[in-house]
Order: structure tokens, then sequence, then C-alpha cells
């Protein structure tokens, strides 16, 4: 049975409450834009995700070399990594904090990775989950068959989510994402307290395709020697974000290449920014930050040395 979405006219008036109405008509004017041409609004004019004919001439291409079945067996088997950071700057009372980070999911189109997540995530331990963008499989189109895949998933989750869009993703879709129980960080920021101590969460909406991310907005309640962490779907950002005063960036987009080559090295990143940025755990100007391959896949569900994944961040009180 489908899951009981809202209409359209409740969504326009939930959003324009939500955002107002100039961030909702930005957001919406560039998603029809994009809808009225199958590609040429990335960075690029060429954009190899947004071409209406790149999933199947690479499907085509996997195929005829027999190398399809493989690719998509790997799709299928997402793994959990753990990634530590630490910090004097951590209230005492938040060592040990854990965030689960779910990112790329493509919903729509990662059927067996979604139930290797679901799968996953049951029985772990950990304080808050987050998600990094990219629900949907297309940057255009149909949304609710994403929307249908997520609300299992949200229900396996035992705590509090927290989520950003992505360039694949629809501004239409956050009501139903926030009736989940997704609570949706549109450069907004939410605090989290343990006992008397407190850190920040911050996100911010796309900065890689609708470049709608205000940073400055996200950032304006959080006070300078507060522990704060930004969640955004790209690493692009990680230039602003580290001199806005950040210590930590969770983010995703990259998919670390998703098809590499051998060695894991990404024939692409679609994304502006060093290549060590581009997986795992890294860090700039002092602001530590973790890049996850995510766990859905893109374009076509195939992955070649770029295992996909879902990750657990234990923050750590050094002194």
């Amino acid at each position: 049975m489908s899951h009981p979405f809202l209409e359209d006219d409740q969504i326009s008036s939930r959003l324009e409450a939500r955002l107002g109405k100039i961030h909702m008509r930005q957001r919406l004017g560039i998603e029809k834009d994009h809808e009225a041409q199958a590609f040429g609004q990335g960075l690029t004019f060429f954009h190899i995700e947004n071409f209406l004919y790149s999933r199947a001439l690479i499907e085509t291409v996997l195929r005829f070399t027999g190398m399809y079945r493989r690719g998509w067996l790997n799709a299928g088997r997402v793994r959990i990594l753990t990634n530590e950071v630490a910090s004097d700057r951590l209230p005492d009372d938040f060592d040990g904090f854990t965030i689960l980070q779910l990112t790329d999911l493509h919903a729509d189109r990662s059927a067996h990775a979604i139930s290797a997540v679901e799968d996953l995530i049951d029985g772990l331990d950990y304080d808050i989950c987050v998600w990094t963008g990219d629900y949907r499989g297309d940057t255009f189109g149909d949304f609710r068959p994403c929307l249908e895949a997520l609300v299992s998933l949200r229900k396996k989750i035992t705590k509090d989510v927290y989520a950003v869009l992505g360039n694949h993703d629809s501004i239409l879709m956050v009501p139903d994402l926030e009736a989940m129980g997704v609570r949706m960080l549109l450069n907004e920021t939410v605090v989290l307290s343990r006992n008397d101590a407190r850190i920040f969460l911050a996100g911010v909406d796309d900065a890689h395709f609708y470049r709608v991310d205000n940073l400055e907005k996200a950032a304006m309640d959080i006070p300078d020697d507060a522990y704060s962490i930004l969640l955004s779907h790209t690493p692009e950002i990680y230039r602003q974000a580290a001199h806005a005063g950040f210590d930590l960036l969770l983010c995703g987009h990259t998919h670390g290449g998703q098809i590499c080559l051998p060695g894991g090295f990404p024939v692409t990143l679609d994304a502006d920014l060093p290549r060590r940025l581009g997986k795992g755990a890294w860090d700039y100007a002092g602001m530590r930050g973790y890049t996850s391959a995510g766990a859905g896949a893109s374009i076509v569900p195939a992955r070649f040395n770029c295992p996909p994944e879902i990750t657990l961040h234990r923050l750590i009180r050094t002194r």
C-alpha cells in the first residue's frame, strides 16, 4: 500500500511558511528550468548525471563487456565504516557522542543497497542520524517512488534524524520528509543538548547545483566558543565552512567516484575540490571533514573499486 503523501496545494503552503517566498521561488524556479532541459544546467554545458541517455549508454557498455552483474553486486555490498573525530573544543558530556551518516541513497534506484542499509542499522548504537542528500535517482521527475522507499528506511532508525537536500532532490520533498520525522536543515541550526552542555548542528541547502546554500544564515546563532557541525550535500564548500568556524563538516555527493580504477582512484568526482577531499576523512584549516562514498549509486546501479558505505562518526573529547 502506498504511503499517504501530501497533496500539491498542501506542499506549496507548507513550503512557503517554512522557507519564505524568496528561497522557495528561487529553488523551484531553477528546478523548473532544469525539468525543461535534460542536461546543461550543471557546472558545465554537458553534465553526465543530467543527460537522458547516460544511463542506457553506460549500462550497454557494462553489459557488453560482461561487467554489469559484478558492478550491480558490488553496489549492494554496503559496509559500515567508523570515523573518530577528536577535539579539545568538544564538551565533556559529548565525549563518545556518535552520529550515523547516510548519504546519496538514490533510494528509488538502489533497492538492494537500501535493503542492505536497513539490515546494517538494525541494532547499531548511535545518538543521532544525519542524511546528507541525494535521495532521488534522477535529478528531475517524479519523486514519490523515492519517498516511498525512504518511509521504510526511516522506520528502521530509532533516533532523531537531521537532513539536508542534495542536487538530485526537489524542495517539494521537504514537507513529506518532515512528516516522516526527518528534521530538514535548510540553512538552519539546531541545538543538541546533553545535561547542561550544548553543541550545534547546522545544515545548508544544496551548494553544488542550486547554489542556495547560506552559511551566514545557518551559522548566525552559533556562539564562537561552541563546538559546531555542518551538514552539506557537497564538500565543495569546505573553504567557506572552515573559515566560518565549523569544527566538523559531514558531506557526500562524490560517491567516492563510484566507478574507480584499481586502487580506488576515481575516474571523476563531479566536484570542484582537491581529490584528497573526495572520500573519507580529511582536514582543512583546522576543520575536520568527512566525505562519505554513500550507500546508493547514481546513473547506473553499479560500483567498481569503491564500496558503498554508511558511517558512524564518534566524537572524542581530547584534553
